[in-house]
């Protein structure tokens, strides 16, 4: 069972992640900028590589609009092996906890079996976040084949930083 989706347009839940290679990233406090947090399921997933590996090839384009974090429920170890394998560039980011999954209303699974991973782990989510600390787009998938075009996401982001468009899709 999945949480509520959070509502676009209020506080995004804050959170303090940690990031691989040390130090701390803080979500839903307010920031200079708009950041894009982007949830992956872990190291498990050939899916979420590829989309991360998409990601970083694209990351001066988005960093050139926005923030950009990516956090999954991997302990260090597996985010770190993940960091040194691909090279990655934005902040990896990892430990998130089945409480902070179901606050940003993520769908929770279960591993298939300890070859895939041994504990509970978050479904891909996307969230763009102003820089008050309000969600602007919430982007939810309940399993590994169901993405945002990257190239799309980031062309509409940057039409509604530029044009300061309202929130849509309010409850």
């Amino acid at each position: 069972m999945t949480s509520p989706k959070p509502d676009v347009g209020a506080a995004m839940p804050q959170m303090t992640l940690a990031r691989v290679g040390g130090g701390t990233v803080q979500i839903g406090a307010p920031r200079e900028r708009w950041t894009m947090l982007f949830v992956y399921r872990g190291r498990h997933c050939p899916r979420c590589k590829r989309f991360l590996n998409k990601l970083d090839a694209a990351l001066a384009d988005w960093t050139a609009v926005m923030d950009v974090v990516v956090v999954s429920a991997d302990g260090e170890a597996k985010a770190r092996a993940d960091h040194e394998e691909f090279g990655w560039s934005f902040p990896l980011c990892y430990g998130l906890c089945v409480d902070q999954m179901r606050a940003l209303g993520l769908y929770v699974s279960a591993p298939l079996s300890e070859a895939e991973t041994t504990g509970l782990f978050a479904e891909p989510g996307a969230f763009g976040i102003r820089p008050d600390g309000t969600l602007m787009l919430v982007d939810l998938s309940n399993g590994p084949a169901a993405r945002p075009d990257l190239d799309e996401l980031l062309d509409g982001m940057t039409f509604n930083i530029d044009e300061d468009r309202p929130t849509r899709g309010m409850a």
